[in-house]
């Protein structure tokens, strides 16, 4: 594996629009980051969902929740729980719009637990960013019935190219100090002193993510999604329920298609299908792929690699 790079994917637990189907459960993606989960969403069933594609929940550090619609936490207490039976200790933040706080001490109140690790509610405004060892999660503004976030994980950038060629010719042996240069330290070679960006090309970019929980189509959310490696957008509805989409303050396959198209990302995965489409999501792939020609309809358990990039 290249150095300092991670293996990332995207699992999706659940797919389903405001009624879960036979097929689809309630709302739920989960990033695995080299071993590091993290949860966009906690719909009814998701610690089940996570069971079956044996994605594991001790490494969850975040839970980020894009609104408090039951279909989209309703499975928080019960995923907590069983971390607990399981002896967990350390603590989870659950990150979200306003009033997460009180959705969080809500559930404690109402709930017998067992455990014995911290839960952190943190409230979050469009544009407040989430650190971590590596990345980023930015709260991104949505437009939903209900007041909503989307997310962006966005990796950090990648050191440049080792150029081999320049480091012989600045008299470097091949060995630990080419290591050393790539972990960006400097390094002595008879007495002369060579600096990383002497042998490493210009940074690369580290991965994106969007996902945009519940929404029309917004500007922010394109902004934010521009050069992204993978956008999951609402794609509740096909092209010609477009009033009801207004209506029920979500998006159309189309319309999140030309939002994608627009921003330049290199996938579209549309999720919150309808359960008018449990027969047939035909409609939906039709009106995303007349604007984006590689769009998809997320499926319960759908497993995705986002690779890294060369430049």
């Amino acid at each position: 594996m290249e150095m300092m790079s991670r293996m990332l994917t995207v699992t999706f637990l659940g797919t389903a629009g405001s009624l879960p189907t036979p097929e689809r459960s309630p709302s739920a993606v989960l990033i695995n980051r080299e071993g590091e989960l993290v949860l966009f969403d906690c719909g009814e069933g998701t610690q089940r969902q996570m069971m079956r594609a044996k994605t594991g929940m001790m490494s969850l550090d975040t839970i980020f929740i894009t609104h408090h619609h039951a279909d989209h936490i309703l499975g928080m207490p019960g995923l907590l729980e069983t971390m607990a039976f399981q002896g967990r200790r350390e603590p989870v933040t659950i990150a979200g719009p306003v009033r997460t706080s009180e959705v969080v001490g809500l559930f404690d109140r109402l709930c017998y637990y067992s455990r014995k690790f911290p839960v952190r509610a943190l409230e979050l405004e469009p544009g407040d960013v989430v650190r971590r060892d590596g990345y980023e999660v930015e709260a991104v503004r949505t437009c939903h019935s209900v007041p909503s976030l989307g997310y962006c994980l966005r990796e950090d950038p990648r050191p440049g190219r080792f150029d081999r060629m320049r480091a012989m010719e600045l008299g470097i042996p091949p060995g630990p100090l080419f290591g050393r240069l790539q972990r960006g330290e400097m390094v002595e070679v008879e007495g002369r002193i060579v600096r990383p960006e002497e042998v490493m090309g210009p940074p690369r970019p580290g991965r994106t993510i969007i996902y945009t929980g519940d929404t029309r189509p917004t500007q922010e959310v394109e902004e934010a999604s521009r050069g992204a490696d993978l956008l999951i957008h609402d794609g509740s509805l096909d092209d010609g329920m477009a009033d009801w989409a207004v209506e029920t303050m979500h998006s159309t396959a189309g319309e999140a298609a030309r939002i994608a198209e627009r921003a330049g990302v290199r996938r579209l995965v549309l999720t919150h299908i309808s359960s008018r489409y449990s027969d047939d999501v035909g409609p939906l792939i039709e009106d995303a792929r007349r604007h984006f020609p590689g769009a998809q309809v997320a499926e319960d358990l759908l497993k995705i690699e986002v690779k890294l990039r060369d430049r």
